[in-house]
């Protein structure tokens, strides 16, 4: 739907000075938490962002709240109300409506949730819930009503994931997911790791995130270190639905991450308004592929409340899709798939050719 622009153009765009010596969990801390705050720093108007797209200016701290860090705003166009970053994190007024089919549980993940901070849904793969905190909310989120506070991270709790792995052998990788994995701190992932690592049957360490994206400064030298050490596979797999995310930061977090030894790889959720293109498809892969990441999936959007109005029917994707393989080598066309609640795989979505 919305094109590429130059991910290293960021004079006239950029909203917010981020100073080079910040720590990550600096630049965490400072995050815009409001409508108001991110609003005034992109020169768009409340007026605007209600009548224009049908935003919702009243939205509370007891709705999906405002997340966003300053080194993914700097990349949003100034004054754009239809960025396609910016509409990640927008809210709407539609977040409100009731649609059917749509649930706070759209994967059933609470029938899988028997340890917790545990999900083992795939026979060979186990997620591990490392943190409720995310360095960015985006409305699509399929976890945005996800119970934490029944899976709040602790080594207590730990202790309990790890005794199951101990106890499944069939098991031999290992998912960080959240919220963010990598939004916990290096010590935290370091006495997950060892642990993780002393079971023999666990030979791969995959983690799923978004901040190599939205906060490339997370790949710092502790981090590396302690990825440097597992002792098997590792693989990071980074959340971008849109080439303009990936700037020269960006590749400088990937390039950190392959030089120890990570396969790096990419998944997207096709999103009405902000990727329904092949156009963005294409250059959303270029991309990847210029910053040494292969995509992986790309996933039709999971049914979770709130989330309707960035649906996509199956035809429009399998045609969408059908354009991007005719215009795509093999390599670099991922995956359409969806996920579906109580399937022992994701199931492929094949393109109209």
């Amino acid at each position: 739907m919305i094109t590429r622009t130059s991910p290293s153009c960021q004079t006239e765009n950029t909203v917010i000075r981020v100073a080079e010596v910040k720590s990550w969990q600096q630049l965490l801390s400072d995050s815009t938490l409001t409508l108001a705050e991110l609003l005034q720093q992109l020169n768009i108007s409340t007026a605007d962002f209600a009548t224009s797209i049908d935003g919702d200016p009243d939205i509370s701290p007891q709705d999906f709240p405002i997340r966003a860090p300053a080194p993914f705003i700097n990349r949003m166009v100034k004054g754009d109300i239809n960025d396609p970053l910016l509409r990640q994190v927008l809210p709407l007024v539609k977040e409100h409506e009731l649609t059917p089919g749509y649930t706070a549980d759209p994967l059933h993940e609470s029938n899988f949730n028997n340890t917790p901070g545990l999900i083992h849904k795939y026979r060979s793969r186990a997620l591990l819930i490392v943190t409720k905190a995310c360095a960015i909310h985006c409305r699509y989120c399929f976890r945005r009503h996800f119970p934490y506070e029944d899976n709040q991270p602790s080594r207590a709790m730990w202790a309990e994931a790890l005794d199951y792995l101990q106890q499944h052998p069939e098991i031999n990788e290992v998912i960080y997911s959240g919220g963010d994995p990598l939004a916990s701190s290096n010590a935290q992932l370091s006495w997950l790791n060892q642990h993780i690592a002393a079971i023999p049957h666990i030979k791969t360490l995959r983690i799923h995130s978004r901040l190599p994206v939205v906060l490339p400064q997370r790949i710092d030298p502790g981090l590396l270190e302690i990825l440097q050490q597992w002792p098997g596979k590792k693989v990071v797999v980074i959340h971008s639905n849109h080439a303009n995310e990936l700037d020269a930061s960006v590749k400088n977090a990937i390039d950190k991450l392959k030089a120890i030894g990570v396969t790096v790889l990419n998944q997207t959720v096709l999103l009405k308004g902000i990727n329904d293109s092949a156009t963005a498809l294409v250059e959303l892969s270029e991309r990847l592929f210029e910053i040494g990441v292969l995509p992986y999936y790309l996933h039709l959007l999971d049914t979770v409340s709130g989330a309707a109005h960035f649906a996509i029917s199956d035809n429009d994707a399998k045609a969408i899709m059908g354009e991007v393989t005719a215009r795509l080598p093999g390599y670099l066309v991922p995956r359409l798939v969806r996920e579906e609640a109580d399937k022992t795989s994701k199931t492929p979505i094949l393109p109209t050719l």
